[in-house]
């Protein structure tokens, strides 16, 4: 290259740089912001990434969010915060801080101008309810929920946030003494914020739609159920968890609230004497007290999920099931993957993961057990019965393994997915809901070939990183992801997951109850794509069957 080519380049980047579609300093009630503005690629458009806005002051122990105070001068807001206190995935330390409320925002700009009036997309990050953070988990320095992807080639804002967790965030005495709910109401003060703040960043304060995975999926379904969201949320996507799944309500939280106050010393006669005392008690303690056992269960592990939401009769007013009017504006778009199960499966049954190890039917049976508890012997012989009415007489491995992942799929996800569906439908004014089945298979290379999608398989194609990390991907994986990020941000944008800034493959249908209509995403989305009736002999068996057994 000469030397005139070398200043023609150089005055060009110059001239770019000088144009440079930015933000700047942005002003928020609690004071001045300043973020990156960033380049996507030599000739491409600006984005403008803030990390680190405090959305509430730092918490106190077992106590709802309070507003922050603001700051002077001008907050840089480049880096992320730490995530609430929780114990590590061994559960032998702690990470994270209890000054933790914070939120991230990625702003897509075009090449000369800022943007305004941009769909928001708020994630509501999923672990169970114990573990996790807005930014995720860190491949090679690029974060999971690293919004970069969604907002670029979905021209939304994307907004992540942290809130609190396990004991800390979810601990009820199931009275006026401790009520719980304290992540959902970090939650939903991070919402609020966004919609009170929004605008200064070239949002639409009423174009906010949530999403979220697993426990956010849950968290997504509930903040829609609550009243104390009303007016804040137009839209909802809800990946694998709905209020509706057995774990995601817990009901008998003064039971786990004795056990935390036994393990660090505090008095359980009465309940205000056991708040108090929990309150001064060193929160790394309390993140400790709760360990989720994996190995040797005597029940499924979806069990064992101890401090998730209750009904407090405030945030979450009522049973969620009887909430569904309060979203009745709200559109809805939710689904599964079609072995979501097979994590938990995994862990209730080792051997399915091992080629070389058989199950038996004994062992469905025993899990089928532990799922039909309240309705005793006569509920695990009928649940037995349909899943198995399928088998030979002398039945291959992968078949009965199989039954295994899908009888859990079924209970602990599909099911009460499908439920919501019914119930949204059912209250919907003018909301629309869509259905989805993820069906891409599974990339991890230990699991046995016929493994489909397992949970939280799809967080990677709608964060996009076949295309922030090309080199862990082939083809077909970016081309699902555009595919995903394109129905979901327009989705976002107009309620309708075929209409908006992005082309997708093929025309989604909206679900009724009449049809069942879903979309069956993988990389190989076509037009027999569109399906009714996901799994419906055992939707049915649960929601109608099941539900009408005496109980035990």
């Amino acid at each position: 290259m000469n030397r005139w080519a070398v200043l023609g380049f150089v005055v060009l980047f110059w001239l770019q740089a000088a144009g440079a579609a930015k933000l700047g300093i942005v002003n928020t009630e609690g004071g001045f912001v300043e973020g990156v503005n960033k380049k996507l690629g030599l000739l491409g458009d600006y984005m403008d990434v803030f990390k680190g806005i405090p959305f509430a002051a730092p918490t106190k122990t077992l106590e709802d969010p309070q507003p922050h105070p603001g700051w002077p001068g001008t907050l840089q807001a480049k880096d992320y915060q730490k995530r609430c206190l929780q114990s590590t995935l061994q559960q032998t330390d702690v990470r994270g801080s209890e000054d933790c409320l914070y939120l991230n925002i990625w702003v897509p700009q075009g090449k000369k101008h800022v943007s305004t009036n941009l769909p928001v997309m708020i994630w509501i990050y999923g672990g169970a309810f114990i573990w996790g953070g807005g930014q995720g988990a860190n491949f090679l320095n690029n974060y999971l929920y690293d919004g970069e992807e969604i907002a670029s080639r979905g021209k939304v804002i994307v907004v992540t946030f942290n809130y609190r967790l396990g004991p800390l965030g979810f601990l009820s005495t199931g009275d006026k003494a401790l009520p719980g709910n304290y992540g959902l109401k970090d939650q939903h003060m991070a919402i609020a914020w966004v919609k009170r703040n929004i605008k200064n960043f070239g949002g639409d304060p009423d174009n906010i739609t949530i999403f979220g995975e697993s426990a956010g999926a849950v968290s997504v379904s509930l903040q829609t159920l609550s009243p104390y969201n009303k007016g804040l949320v137009k839209r909802a996507i809800s990946q694998s968890g709905v209020g509706l799944c057995p774990w995601a309500i817990q009901k008998d939280p003064l039971f786990w609230a004795i056990k935390i106050a036994q393990k660090v010393g505090c008095p359980t006669d009465n309940t205000t004497v056991l708040a108090n005392c929990l309150r001064i008690t060193d929160p790394k303690t309390l993140a400790l007290a709760y360990h989720l056992d994996v190995i040797n269960l005597r029940y499924p592990l979806v069990h064992y999920l101890a401090f998730t939401p209750v009904v407090d009769g405030d945030f979450i007013p009522d049973d969620p099931k009887k909430l569904f009017a309060n979203a009745a504006d709200v559109d809805y778009l939710l689904g599964i993957n079609d072995m979501d199960g097979h994590f938990f499966a995994s862990i209730d049954l080792p051997a399915i993961n091992r080629p070389l190890v058989k199950i038996t039917p004994e062992n469905l049976y025993r899990i089928i057990q532990g799922l039909t508890v309240e309705k005793g012997p006569t509920g695990a012989n009928e649940a037995y019965a349909i899943y198995t009415q399928m088998w030979s007489s002398t039945e291959d491995q992968e078949v009965m393994k199989r039954t295994v992942v899908d009888l859990e799929t079924d209970y602990i996800f599909l099911v009460p997915t499908q439920r919501a569906l019914q119930l949204h439908q059912e209250n919907a004014k003018s909301a629309k809901t869509y259905s989805y089945l993820f069906s891409e298979p599974s990339r991890m290379p230990v699991y046995p070939k016929w493994v489909g999608a397992d949970h939280a398989d799809e967080i990677q194609y709608v964060f996009g990183k076949p295309f922030a990390t090309p080199l862990g991907y082939w083809p077909r994986h970016r081309d699902l992801s555009k595919a995903m990020i394109a129905y979901w941000t327009n989705f976002a944008r107009t309620g309708d997951p075929n209409k908006g800034e992005s082309k997708v493959p093929i025309a989604w249908v909206p679900y009724d109850n009449e049809n069942g209509f879903y979309l069956d995403i993988n990389h190989k989305i076509n037009y027999q794509s569109v399906k009714q009736g996901l799994r419906a002999l055992y939707v049915n068996f649960w929601n109608v069957v099941y539900r009408n057994l005496p109980d035990a």
